[in-house]
């Protein structure tokens, strides 16, 4: 599928900030089953942009504000094509599996999500994550506005709601109880409407396969409506905006997100 994207982000401060300073994880990678066609970043505010790349391999963008901002609105653009993998995801890897095994404070069990994972304990590893998977879609419920991304797997699970980024969190908890590496995946998915966030899910390393992905918010693996941007531990590695500034006062946040199928395309 030929996926278009417009992602418009937008911080308002209640006093001018200075120092502005953001680490922008949006631009996708390409690899086996995705093909980046055009891509552009976009500030309505003066400063300068700085390209590198983090230790999980994303395409990281530095912003630095020149000045006082009291309003800024980033602007992401581009065209991908993605293919149907099943899942699958064939790229290069920077690190050993052996480092998505490791908890962070929003991916720390307890008891509930031990007994989560026990239940699959007997299966072979890809049975075991795609039954998690549609347990995790079947058990919990997506809701907006309870859940934010300070909240972590244990707290969301016991809630038994929130948003795709907790469905993730849970995923990879309960994953690395089995003993399978799994990582966080910040992307975007092919809607209907524009929607207010980006689209989050899970990676698991499964033998004789590779890396998979699992979407616990919908009960699937990722297909070709999937655009892939980021990987992490958890949500913060992989997060599309992180900042810093000074002063400011209060913030508010506003994000529009339009994922289309690009018209016009040849369908494979």
């Amino acid at each position: 599928m030929r996926i278009r994207l417009d992602h418009r982000t937008t911080y308002r401060y209640a006093t001018p900030a200075t120092g502005l300073i953001q680490a922008l994880r949006v631009t996708p990678r390409e690899h086996g089953g995705q093909h980046i066609l055009s891509w552009r970043i976009d500030a309505d505010q003066d400063g300068s942009f700085r390209e590198s790349t983090d230790a999980f391999g994303n395409r990281v963008t530095m912003f630095y504000a020149s000045g006082a901002v009291a309003e800024i609105t980033i602007s992401v653009s581009g065209i991908a094509d993605v293919s149907d993998t099943a899942g699958i995801i064939r790229a290069d890897e920077p690190l050993p599996d052996a480092v998505y095994r490791r908890t962070t404070p929003l991916t720390t069990p307890d008891a509930a999500l031990h007994a989560l994972a026990e239940r699959f304990a007997g299966l072979a590893p890809l049975d075991a994550l795609h039954a998690l998977c549609r347990a995790l879609y079947q058990e919990l419920r997506f809701e907006v506005g309870l859940t934010d991304a300070t909240t972590p797997a244990a707290a969301a699970y016991a809630a038994g709601h929130g948003v795709c980024q907790d469905f993730a969190h849970v995923f990879i908890t309960a994953a690395r109880l089995l003993g399978v590496p799994a990582r966080y995946v910040s992307g975007h998915l092919v809607r209907d409407s524009a929607q207010e966030a980006a689209h989050a899910w899970a990676e698991a390393r499964v033998p004789d396969l590779g890396w998979v992905g699992f979407d616990p918010a919908n009960g699937i693996s990722p297909t070709d409506a999937y655009l892939r941007v980021a990987i992490g531990l958890d949500y913060l590695d992989a997060a599309p905006i992180r900042g810093t500034r000074r002063g400011g006062g209060a913030e508010s946040l506003a994000v529009r997100v339009d994922a289309a199928q690009a018209m016009g395309q040849a369908q494979a």
